[in-house]
């Protein structure tokens, strides 16, 4: 007998309240204030429960049972504890409903966590008082009216000889001013300089000057001359913003208008429980890692336990100092869920459409509303399935229906759209856009440079690469943690030969079960596909193990040097595959602390050496490792060597892969679907004298058949 739902105990993911944070923060300055110290919070979030003891809540929950046991409620408090005007990143566990701290620990000095927005404004508001600063300015004469402002940006990985504390550095430009619009575009006018702040003196340390030559010139600034230069002579505009352009809009844009007259097909619940067609599924969000699938079902079969974005790192290609600490980890150091866009502002999603909001910390610890950081909605993806019948004519077509969880985050200058897209097929497709303005430095005007383009009168947009990880962690048609396996399986040419392939035509499917943590890359040459199967359920039409299969595009990978820095810090890009054995709380491709970071520690890298194997009987173990179950790591890139089509604004690079089933059902899933109304007519239905040209080719193809079987 099932349970009734308002019997059912809360769900341990469901969101964080602002009770809950505020309970939190109180216990942890209870129990670990004290006079003379000082918390600074960082992040306050949901502590998800270990997996085996969520996993018994989950088995209960879909059998319509309350659970035998339930996870406590912890709350997860980022912090640090600052006394004698010296920071102590810490971190404490706090079971909410006892009102204690179940676990607290500190953190190593070299281990720099992510930085907030108060980070951020204290940084501007330091340099700009900063004498130093303000003598930097003086090499440089700009035009009236211009004002200074100042875009933050990570340290990157520390050089060899550097021991310090928490830095950050800052790109310069001067936004034109005088048309009294704060959005003027300041990208159009870089200024050759970056200065460097210590955060725990709260002092400007140096501001490094930059070389502004083209091909052939040096990769270190020129002297200081004995008169200010004169920058941004040119007079031309940079804008994006609709009132600030020099052209008019187009004026023969129609609307195309998305309407839900009946209203959506899907159902959110106040726990962030989403049920849209076979789907079933729970969002999270957290400060890094933005929205988070968990608990991924269809049709009340699991696919996937958690399904995240992990990471991301844009190293860029200009070798002149400083620009080789111009690697940003946009997860680790700055946090994409911090960096949400309210959506609901922005105008991002069509249709009907939901909106989730977030409760976050401020840097006292005090509960604040994100709002509307993730949206919700359906939209019409073309043709799902089709097939016109040429002897009749009848076309029976359905349209391909998705369900999309879409958050949206802006890091200075840029903007990335990430999207997971659920259909009315059973398939996932995971989408990143990359939009927003390209990262630029000066250079000197009338000259090139093979380290970027030239975008704009002075103005250099430097070769960089986006390196994304998504990291899944599948479930397929079980909880069990021994019952999912991943299979590496390519396609392979028969050599012609008299016994098996006598005219050559032939070719074969080639397996390999993954049976320890390893890494591999994508291989289009054999059609290399990654299926996610369960072991022990096969499908009764095929005979093979149900599963989910996705086939790892051949982007291009990290190209900095095997003994650089940036290399050494996210071996994750270095591949497009990696299996690693699961570990509660290991989500993090490069690691936990990727901020100043000399090298990766505890990413997906550290995984694999570490030996975790998913077979019974192993060929091969290691004394490190364990049996675990298999966590899947999808990296892609996208290289951007910038045009000047991408100024001022950049056009949307997207970037899809897409995990569908694969003998998981007994037939096409989306048969079911209806087609469009009027769109499947039988021929006796047409009007007459509506014969078309598809008709007639369908008569010819009729006789040729029928002549055919005359012949016989």
């Amino acid at each position: 007998m099932s349970t009734p739902a308002s019997k059912l105990p809360p769900h341990p993911l469901r969101p964080l309240t602002e009770e809950e944070l505020q309970r939190a923060r109180d216990v942890v300055v209870k129990e670990l204030g004290s006079d003379g110290v000082v918390l600074f919070f960082r992040s306050i979030y949901v502590d998800e429960p270990k997996r085996d003891d969520l996993v018994q809540f989950l088995i209960a929950e879909h059998a319509g049972q309350a659970p035998t046991t339930t996870p406590p409620r912890q709350v997860k408090v980022l912090f640090d504890l600052i006394k004698d005007g010296k920071p102590q990143l810490s971190e404490a566990v706090v079971d909410i409903g006892a009102g204690e701290v179940r676990n607290n620990k500190t953190f190593p000095a070299y281990c720099q966590t992510s930085y907030t927005a108060t980070e951020f404004g204290q940084f501007y508001d330091i340099c700009v008082a900063s004498d130093m600063f303000k003598e930097a300015l003086e090499e440089f004469s700009l035009p009236e009216g211009f004002s200074i402002t100042i875009d933050p940006w990570p340290y990157g990985g520390l050089d060899p000889d550097e021991d310090i504390p928490r830095y950050m550095q800052g790109l310069v430009y001067a936004r034109n001013a005088a048309n009294n619009n704060p959005d003027s575009n300041h990208y159009g006018y870089p200024l050759p300089i970056i200065p460097v702040m210590d955060f725990v003196t709260k002092k400007l340390i140096r501001v490094d000057r930059l070389a502004t030559g083209g091909t052939g010139d040096s990769l270190y600034p020129s002297p200081k001359a004995d008169e200010p230069k004169k920058l941004f002579g040119h007079g031309k505009s940079a804008e994006y913003a609709p009132e600030l352009l020099d052209q008019p809009l187009r004026a023969d844009v129609k609307p195309i208008d998305i309407t839900q007259p009946e209203g959506a097909s899907f159902k959110v619940h106040s726990d962030n429980l989403v049920e849209w067609q076979k789907w079933r599924f729970r969002v999270g969000f957290t400060p890094r890692e933005g929205a988070v699938l968990h608990d991924v079902c269809y049709d009340g079969r699991p696919v996937l336990y958690r399904l995240s974005f992990s990471e991301m790192t844009v190293p860029y290609g200009d070798p002149r100092p400083p620009f080789h600490r111009k690697q940003a980890f946009d997860f680790g150091d700055g946090g994409i869920g911090r960096a949400a866009n309210n959506l609901k502002l922005g105008c991002d999603c069509l249709g009907a459409i939901h909106y989730m909001s977030s409760v976050v910390t401020d840097s006292e610890g005090k509960p604040e509303t994100a709002q509307n950081v993730v949206c919700l909605h359906e939209q019409d993806n073309g043709i799902g399935w089709k097939h016109t019948n040429f002897r009749t004519n009848r076309a029976v077509v359905t349209r391909l229906r998705e369900f999309v969880i879409q958050f949206v985050a802006t890091l200075a200058n840029y903007e990335y759209v990430f999207a997971y897209k659920l259909d009315t097929a059973g398939g996932i497709s995971v989408e990143t856009r990359a939009t927003g303005i390209v990262s630029v430095v000066p250079i000197d005007e009338g000259k090139t440079s093979g380290y970027g383009n030239v975008v704009f009168p002075g103005v250099l947009a430097q070769n960089h690469q986006h390196i994304f990880a998504v990291r899944i962690d599948p479930s397929i048609d079980s909880y069990s943690n021994t019952d999912t396996a991943v299979v590496l399986e390519e396609t392979h040419a028969i050599p012609m030969n008299p016994e098996t392939n006598p005219f050559g035509n032939g070719y074969e499917v080639r397996r390999q079960k993954v049976e320890s943590a390893m890494y591999a890359d994508a291989e289009p040459k054999l059609n290399r596909v990654v299926k996610m199967e369960n072991v022990n359920k096969q499908n009764p039409i095929s005979g093979k193990n149900v599963g989910y299969k996705f086939a790892p595009n051949a982007t291009q990978l990290m190209l900095a040097d095997e003994n650089s820095t940036q290399a050494a810090r996210a071996p994750y890009a270095k591949h497009h595959l990696w299996v690693t054995g699961y570990r509660d709380e290991e989500l993090w491709a490069a690691g936990e602390f990727t901020n100043q970071s000399r090298k990766e520690e505890g990413g997906v890298k550290a995984m694999v050496e570490r030996g975790d194997w998913f077979v019974d009987e192993p060929s091969a173990s290691s004394e490190k490792g364990q049996r675990s179950s298999p966590v899947v790591w999808n990296v892609f890139g996208l290289t951007h060597n910038p045009r000047v089509e991408d100024w001022p604004v950049m056009p949307v690079e997207i970037h899809q892969f897409h995990i569908r089933p694969a003998d998981f059902f007994t037939s096409n899933p989306a048969l079911d679907m209806p087609g469009r109304a009027g769109a499947d007519v039988a021929p006796e239905e047409l009007p007459k004298g509506a014969e078309t040209t598809s008709k007639r080719h369908s008569a010819t193809l009729s006789k040729l058949f029928s002549w055919k079987k005359e012949s016989k």
